[in-house]
């Protein structure tokens, strides 16, 4: 008789787990399967902040910095000028558009090709002492790819390039040196570097190729 009361029981409990497992199912298909209204979503208090431009800014990530405007600007093909009959203040920040000439702006391709051709670009002036001792450091280390120089004097902007220069690097005389977006400084900052051996490093870190024995030929003598 006990072991007839046992089974029951057991069949009992069995049956109940079972149609409470089916009604859980089944709850969870009607949730599931029904089409549930969402609320109305007030945007009247953020229309004025997330206008068009500002939903694609932040489709394409953080904002390109304006040193990589004027690098592209000064590293292009053409005879571009920043003439005077820009409206622009050098002295202010400048939109980036300024520095496209009319180009797509493309920057990821645009500092792309900065990083691979041109990582390293000096400022420079033609009749500058200083200009000529950087210059010349510079070949030493046989670099590629090679410094791209810009002789600010022999360009109509070169006044313009002067002042952007200095608000962005806060260095106001040439050379004024540039690694990968970065102000180095001018030539007593970078023989400064080449004392203390971190300039070889900082190249090879840029992704320039340095020939060592020119370099070791040039610091032991």
């Amino acid at each position: 008789m006990a072991s007839d009361s046992s089974r029951r029981l057991t069949c009992a409990s069995f049956r109940r787990r079972r149609v409470l497992l089916i009604a859980l199912l089944l709850a969870f298909f009607l949730f599931y399967s029904a089409s549930w209204p969402l609320p109305p979503l007030n945007l009247s208090g953020v229309s004025s902040s997330l206008s068009r431009a500002n939903i694609v800014s932040l489709v394409k990530g953080p904002p390109v910095e304006e040193i990589y405007g004027l690098l592209h600007f000064v590293t292009s093909d053409d005879d571009r000028m920043l003439s005077h009959s820009v409206k622009v203040d050098p002295g202010a920040p400048i939109d980036l558009t300024v520095y496209l000439g009319g180009e797509q702006p493309d920057w990821p391709s645009h500092m792309k090709r900065l990083r691979e051709e041109y990582p390293l670009v000096v400022f420079s002036k033609t009749f500058c002492p200083h200009s000529k001792k950087a210059k010349k450091l510079l070949e030493t280390y046989n670099l590629s790819p090679p410094p791209k120089i810009i002789e600010v004097d022999l360009r109509d902007d070169g006044d313009f390039i002067k002042l952007i220069l200095t608000r962005l690097t806060e260095h106001s005389t040439f050379p004024n040196i540039i690694l990968n977006g970065e102000g180095l400084g001018g030539n007593d900052d970078l023989h400064t570097l080449r004392a203390q051996g971190k300039l070889k490093k900082m190249f090879e870190s840029a992704g320039m190729t340095v020939r060592e024995d020119i370099v070791k030929e040039q610091e032991t003598q």
